[in-house]
């Protein structure tokens, strides 16, 4: 498997996870949003991603699977263990309801593209207009997961969840918003980063970081 990704990019991030979780070799293919443009926009990788986002993940018989929800939800299936979603239904309802407060109502927002356009467009503060919603995103999602956690964002067990939350509190630490709002995450956090495939997905970690 190929995966084009880029170090910092947060979708990217939880991809690197669920990979390493599961135990599964890929080949990391850097794609640079930020150098000449971003490469994301070249026609190489509007034919990987019509959307001209990471990350990207081609197959061993050259299918491609876009949108880390759904490359996460395709891990998960194909590779049964360990189990990236609680058995019980309703646990697997809330911590899928957890990673969406993530995927659809806080990252978003934080993109390069919205910034750009806050930015060039609208004439107005990209970085306070990110720190205002990832900071309304990252209080709700705290409120939520005080409800489920235990060990983890879903009981004991990592779950997608987690998977999501953890790079989602580096883009918040990023923007200035103060995890010592956030003592369940801030928690669940510290123990996700003492578990290797945690740390080895670390933006830091990658061969196109950037110091």
């Amino acid at each position: 498997m190929k995966l084009y990704n880029y170090w910092r990019s947060s979708a990217s991030w939880r991809v690197r996870i669920a990979l390493n979780l599961k135990g599964v070799a890929y080949e990391y293919v850097p794609v640079n949003l930020i150098a000449n443009g971003g490469e994301q926009h070249g026609e190489a990788h509007r034919a990987r991603n019509p959307m001209r986002q990471v990350p990207a993940l081609e197959l061993d018989d050259g299918r491609v699977l876009t949108q880390s929800v759904a490359i996460v939800e395709w891990l998960d299936e194909t590779f049964a263990t360990p189990a990236l979603l609680p058995r019980d239904p309703y646990l697997r309802a809330r911590a899928r309801a957890l990673v969406e407060v993530v995927n659809s109502g806080i990252q978003p927002l934080q993109n390069l593209e919205p910034q750009r356009y806050v930015r060039e467009e609208l004439k107005g503060d990209a970085t306070a207009w990110t720190k205002h919603f990832i900071g309304r995103g990252m209080q709700a999602l705290e409120a939520l997961a005080t409800e489920t956690a235990g060990a983890f964002l879903v009981g004991d067990e990592v779950s997608f969840a987690d998977v999501c939350l953890v790079p989602q509190m580096f883009a918040a630490r990023r923007f200035g918003v103060d995890p010592a709002t956030l003592p369940t995450l801030a928690r669940i956090e510290a123990a996700c980063a003492a578990l290797p495939a945690f740390e080895a997905a670390r933006p830091e970690r990658q061969p196109d970081a950037v110091p």
